[in-house]
């Protein structure tokens, strides 16, 4: 069978669009004053004829095509985020190297949106973050000012308020009990409270080898009851390893015999019904958790429960 001729090579043309000099275009006074503004680190709109401002301005008013007024007034610097659109693999031609968002943005003060590239921080590859959506606030990042030239790129991008701040940061440190401390937490061992008696008779626990009103040494220990008079309190709703659940209450507790209050946490009454006056009663560690390091009293429960059902709320 006679076989194809082979196709002839493509006829392929190569064009090229120059402005000789370069493309100049005359900004006008609306444009050019923006951009004059812009360049010296000020976000300016212009009032239309109806009052509303136009940014970034224009010569005419895209809702009626009236001539604007020509009176500028700042907007911004912040602004809200009105839509988005998340680019996961930024072009080469793009602002970033990294994932970014194209959005609309209203600034403060202004009735017409810029679309600029907004940059929320995230790593290459990375699904837009929860905190992207419509109403999250912005500021524009300008660039240094020895960069700007007048261009809407002096506009480096836009970036989301700072509206929370996590510290990750921890302290570490050692506590050395004194002798007084050591006898209290050796005492809770063994499900005794011991606080000390001052030569005014003041009582203070956890017990002191001095009175902090007047420096004076102790007269000695004395054993407290584990029963007590709730004299104030707060309702915490941050997890705490040590309480029975969110939301639980920390509270002051005057132990019968006692002149000074003992923190505390208070469970086995719901948080609602909590109340100064209240009376309550310790609740141990069983004998195998309790140790010389930290208190054995778990918590304090209202006195007329039984011991043992005071675990939770």
């Amino acid at each position: 069978m006679p076989t194809e001729p082979p196709d002839p090579d493509p006829l392929v043309g190569t064009h090229t669009v120059a402005f000789p000099g370069g493309y100049t275009r005359s900004t006008g006074p609306v444009i050019g004053r923006f951009l004059t503004e812009l360049r010296d680190g000020r976000l300016v709109g212009v009032r239309a004829a109806s009052g509303r401002v136009l940014f970034p301005p224009t010569e005419y008013d895209p809702h009626d095509g009236s001539p604007v007024t020509g009176e500028f007034c700042e907007v911004g610097p912040a602004g809200t985020v009105q839509a988005w659109c998340w680019v996961a693999d930024p072009r080469p031609a793009h602002p970033f190297d990294r994932p970014f968002a194209w959005a609309t943005v209203l600034l403060d003060g202004a009735d017409t949106a810029l679309l600029h590239a907004l940059d929320t921080g995230a790593d290459a590859g990375g699904e837009p973050p929860r905190s992207l959506r419509a109403g999250l606030r912005v500021r524009p990042r300008l660039l240094p000012a020895a960069e700007r030239t007048g261009a809407i790129t002096d506009i480096a991008c836009l970036r989301p308020e700072v509206t929370e701040v996590r510290d990750t940061g921890r302290l570490d440190y050692t506590i050395r009990a004194d002798a007084a401390l050591a006898r209290y937490l050796e005492a809770q061992t063994e499900g005794r409270i011991l606080g000390s008696r001052a030569r005014s008779g003041a009582v203070y626990v956890p017990p002191r080898d001095v009175d902090p009103a007047d420096g004076t040494p102790v007269t000695g220990d004395v054993e407290l009851p584990p029963t007590g008079t709730l004299t104030t309190f707060s309702v915490n709703h941050v997890p705490d390893p040590r309480a029975p659940q969110v939301p639980f209450v920390t509270g002051y507790v005057r132990l019968d015999g006692a002149d000074v209050d003992l923190l505390a946490l208070v469970s086995g009454v719901d948080p609602e019904r909590v109340r100064p006056g209240m009376r309550l009663r310790a609740e141990w560690l069983p004998p195998e958790e309790r140790s010389r390091t930290r208190p054995s009293i778990r918590w304090f429960v209202p006195e007329e429960q039984e011991r043992g059902s005071g675990d939770g709320h």
